[in-house]
């Protein structure tokens, strides 16, 4: 075919090719997911691309033309073709290798999740699924191949990785900052004690995991001299068989990139 041939708009010919095969526009909108006005705009913009007309119209009721029926009788072995050529560029259903990872739901809402994009673009191989959840003590029967803890990193049995000590600040909302406030319990704990900060009824000591995305858009201020090393810190834990596959290794490449990253961000080395 000749580069210089002007093809019709792909998306009207899949509106005509549906609207055809069941001579009703609306039927052929709920296949494609659009909306009967949608369908109507793309075959009459089709009809004056081609210069003819594909339908002739009584009110509502729509009846094909013979030449479009054949057109589009075409149009629909041509699709299938596409599909066929296509599927056959796909890997295989299952190909994927499949990485369950559990994390607490306050570090994956506040850290793990906003990354994550960046781990799907370097591993599309690797099917992640998430699950926001503690830790349960047997990892490998809940089908968990690895999981993200925060504690002293005792877990006999398990291969343990250290990914990143953790340190909590005094922090206290920009617009409250000019003068010091009570420090609030640190009940309730996680986004309802941030929030609770970002309104102005106090400061607290938050996790700098939890503090960092607000401190960085500029809700939150760090109070000089009051940074408290934890005695926890965060760990990545997996069974020993699921520790030695590529997956894992995956995420353990991509977790220590990820972590190096948010440290020169806040200045800890």
């Amino acid at each position: 075919m000749s580069a210089s041939r002007r093809l019709p708009n792909f998306s009207a010919l899949r509106a005509f090719e549906a609207a055809a095969r069941h001579e009703n526009f609306s039927r052929a909108a709920d296949e494609l997911r659009l909306t009967h006005g949608a369908i109507s705009h793309q075959v009459r913009a089709l009809e004056q691309d081609l210069g003819r007309p594909l339908f002739v119209r009584h009110g509502r009721q729509v009846k094909i033309t013979h030449e479009a029926r054949q057109f589009a009788e075409f149009l629909g072995k041509t699709f299938e073709a596409i599909g066929s050529a296509a599927d056959a560029l796909r890997p295989p259903i299952g190909a994927a290798a499949t990485l369950t990872l559990a994390a607490p739901a306050w570090f994956a809402a506040r850290w793990l999740t906003p990354r994550l994009g960046t781990f799907i673009e370097q591993y599309p191989e690797i099917a992640l699924v998430l699950q926001t959840r503690p830790a349960p003590p047997d990892l490998a029967r809940a089908g968990i191949d690895a999981a993200i803890v925060f504690d002293r990193g005792r877990h006999p049995g398990m291969v343990v990785v250290h990914l990143m000590d953790e340190v909590c600040d005094r922090v206290a909302g920009v617009h409250h900052a000019a003068r010091v406030q009570a420090l609030l319990s640190p009940e309730p704990a996680g986004a309802d004690l941030l929030g609770a900060v970002l309104a102005g009824k106090g400061e607290a000591l938050l996790h700098r995991v939890m503090a960092a995305p607000e401190i960085a858009a500029g809700r939150l201020v760090r109070r000089p001299g009051t940074a408290t090393p934890c005695a926890e810190a965060y760990y990545l834990v997996s069974p020993q068989d699921a520790a030695a596959t590529a997956q894992v290794a995956a995420l353990r490449h991509w977790l220590d990139g990820e972590v190096a990253a948010f440290q020169r961000q806040q200045n800890i080395t």
